[in-house]
């Protein structure tokens, strides 16, 4: 009996501890579940019963600075799936065989989407009415249309680069619309609605609609008309030209706020995927290139402000200069003799300026390099800004500061360039550029607004202000005359660089052709820049490619902006107030086509004379009053300067001073033997006589008499 009693009471105490083990194993388990995966799981459950639709907001609008819109977004439909409900319903394959044929996809893999497991699918984003309506017409279980904004472009093209493009999924992914997403994207909503086990709707259970929140609307700088304009004449370069890409800006010197930017090649944001993915670069940003010439303004600046060159400094250009054991030549070694500064920035010499550059030194070139922003970002509202390439200052030697004051060895973006010019123009203060004006939230109220930002004086406003009536000379007497308008005073630099090869050296035959204006010159308004990089053909000079489309670009934005007309500065200083009179331009030794031009543009009428395509003679003489609507004769040469050895017309010289003459005679291909000083009044041979290139013409100079 005493085993058995034993025995009973083992048992109870193995029962008591396997119970012992089952509660704790049960009470680990429950706080296992409860506390430590409580909320994981809480989740989950929340999630299979609750169907969870998103609703996307509302992109704002973007409009240009007097509120005309660039973007703005409508509504439009998307297709989505609730796989529980569609599985629910045993009609899946139905289901997916009637949207493939409305929605145009594969069958297959919109089976495998509408039956996945998980609480939400989307089928297709943005569908047309028509498709929508046929979807509602079918009332297919499991399947649904929630109202999403999708972006839309009203004038195309127009800005492109600057708007950019924004995704199905409401985010901008270029451009302004990517630069300022938080903005203008808004925040999601979402529809919650509760459902059981089964999949069906729970009665009187939760429907809960949270309301997305819109975006801002952005007021940008852009003024839609000079956009216009801007873009009219950068298609006209470009497509002209057959060149590879293009780009053009305008800017408001006194604020830095952009007026205009655009770049070829384009796209229309609507349907971006129709083109390839390289239109959408902005090279006006995005991209680097050899200024050339135009270079030249920071430098002149420079040598300005520290006293290295004043009104009475003179140069003399035989036509290269020796730097070292390199020597660095003219463009087609001509040799522009003796010149003030003003001349040598007319005539763009480089000698002249490779004189200025050593002069200056690396010390003061690099702080001055360096304060107009050149090798870095200007901090621009826009993705993508390139920061330019600079020689580095640690390793830069003569050669290089004599390459880099004539536009040479650094590399800069159109922005930079832009940015720089246009402190000269606003009295020596830098101004960061900007983009947008303001945005205003759906309630009205503006949560950012962008106020003119100076970043520093680089020059005083006295040098700043000679140096522009410098770059008039520039458009009046120099390289830049297809950029003269008449009634307007103009000032600007052109520029022609051989492209860089990718693993050094220069490429052939293949240039970067630009052209920066300011106007008007004695209280500037505006900044333009063209830049056509590898114009195709011949000439391929900035003067000839950019620099109309500059002229263009000014002449209708300042119209439109209602800039005052002003008469022609005669010699005395003063201006003519009749609108009836007009001067003549020098148009010896121009293209036929660049005089053409340039009397067009003063409405004076041309007969030509002679074949050919280069005047060597004009009839009245250059700088004579005459009424507007007058004819100048135009006398021709056959001489082309692509031959080296050609015949020539001997040119009329009488009454021009011995730089005009030793720029004439350069780009004809003669040489001048000068004698006496000032003005010229006899030549031997005579005008009109054709003679061989390298022929040297003897001519007299005689002081001139007041």
């Amino acid at each position: 009996m005493q085993t058995t009693g034993l025995l009973v009471r083992k048992r109870i105490l193995a029962l008591f501890l396997l119970f012992i083990v089952m509660f704790l194993a049960l009470g680990t388990r429950i706080f296992w579940v409860q506390f430590v995966r409580g909320a994981e799981l809480s989740a989950k459950a929340t999630q299979n019963r609750m169907r969870d639709v998103p609703v996307e907001a509302k992109r704002g609008a973007i409009t240009d600075r007097n509120g005309r819109e660039l973007a703005i977004s409508i509504s439009t439909d998307s297709v989505y799936a609730i796989p529980a409900e569609v599985n629910k319903s045993k009609e899946a394959e139905q289901t997916a065989r009637q949207l493939a044929q409305i929605l145009d996809m594969d069958e297959a893999d919109l089976y495998k989407r509408i039956t996945r497991a998980s609480s939400f699918e989307w089928v297709k984003r943005q569908i047309n009415p028509t498709a929508a309506k046929k979807i509602r017409d079918l009332e297919l279980s499991g399947i649904g249309l929630t109202e999403e904004s999708r972006r839309f472009y009203p004038r195309g093209t127009l800005a492109s680069h600057i708007l950019g493009i924004s995704g199905t999924d409401n985010t901008g992914l270029e451009g302004i619309d990517n630069y300022y997403n938080k903005l203008v994207g808004g925040q999601k909503g979402r529809i919650i609605i509760e459902h059981d086990a089964a999949g069906a709707n729970i009665p009187e259970a939760m429907h809960k609609y949270i309301a997305p929140v819109d975006g801002a609307n952005l007021t940008l700088t852009l003024d839609e008309t000079i956009q216009y304009i801007t873009e009219r004449e950068l298609d006209k370069a470009f497509k002209e030209f057959k060149a590879k890409r293009a780009a053009a800006i305008v800017m408001d010197p006194a604020t830095g706020a952009i007026l205009a930017m655009s770049s070829r090649p384009t796209f229309n944001p609507n349907n971006y995927n129709q083109y390839p993915v390289e239109n959408r670069r902005n090279f006006a940003i995005n991209d680097a290139y050899e200024p050339g010439s135009t270079m030249k303004i920071t430098t002149s600046a420079m040598a300005m402000e520290e006293g290295v060159v004043n009104d009475s400094s003179r140069f003399f250009c035989p036509g290269y200069v020796k730097v070292g054991k390199h020597s660095i030549g003219e463009a087609n070694n001509k040799a522009h003799g003796d010149q003030t500064f003003a001349q040598i920035v007319e005539n763009s010499c480089n000698v002249g300026f490779v004189q200025v550059g050593l002069a200056l030194g690396l010390e003061k070139y690099y702080q001055y390099l360096y304060g107009f922003g050149f090798g870095r970002k200007t901090g621009i509202d826009l993705p993508g800004e390139a920061e330019g390439i600079l020689v580095p200052k640690s390793r830069a030697t003569q050669l290089d500061l004599a390459t880099m004051a004539m536009g040479q060895a650094n590399a800069v973006t159109p922005i930079q360039l832009v940015t720089a010019v246009s402190a000269i123009a606003n009295g020596g203060k830098l101004m960061k550029p900007y983009i947008l004006k303001e945005a205003v939230d759906s309630e009205g109220k503006v949560i950012k607004k962008n106020e003119p930002q100076m970043v520093k004086r680089i020059i005083s406003e006295e040098m700043a202000k000679k140096l522009c009536l410098i770059l008039e000379g520039e458009v009046t007497q120099g390289t830049g005359k297809n950029a003269y308008i008449e009634g307007y005073r103009v000032g600007g630099k052109t520029g022609t660089a051989q492209k860089i090869k990718p693993g050094g050296g220069y490429m052939e035959g293949e240039y970067v052709s630009s052209f920066i204006g300011l106007a008007p010159a004695d209280d500037p308004r505006l900044v333009c820049l063209i830049v056509v990089d590898a114009p195709q053909g011949y000439p391929y000079y900035g003067g000839t490619v950019a620099a109309p489309g500059v002229r263009e670009i000014l002449k209708d934005s300042l119209r439109y902006l209602n800039v005052p007309l002003r008469g022609e500065a005669n010699q005395t200083g003063t201006e003519e107030s009749s609108a009836d009179t007009v001067l003549v331009p020098d148009l010896v030794n121009l293209p036929l086509s660049d005089a053409l031009s340039s009397l067009t543009n003063r409405g004076l009428n041309a007969k030509v004379e002679g074949e050919g395509n280069l005047v060597w003679q004009q009839t009245p003489k250059a700088q004579t009053k005459i009424p507007r609507g007058s004819q100048i004769i135009l006398y021709l040469s056959p001489y082309s300067g692509e031959n080296a050895e050609a015949e020539v017309t001997v040119p009329d010289l009488e009454g021009k001073s011995m730089k005009e003459v030793a720029k004439i005679l350069a780009d004809l291909g003669l040489h001048l033997s000068p004698e006496g000083y000032g003005i010229s009044y006899e030549q031997s041979p005579q005008a009109g006589k054709v003679i061989s290139t390298g022929s040297t013409i003897k001519v007299k100079f005689q002081p001139l008499k007041n």
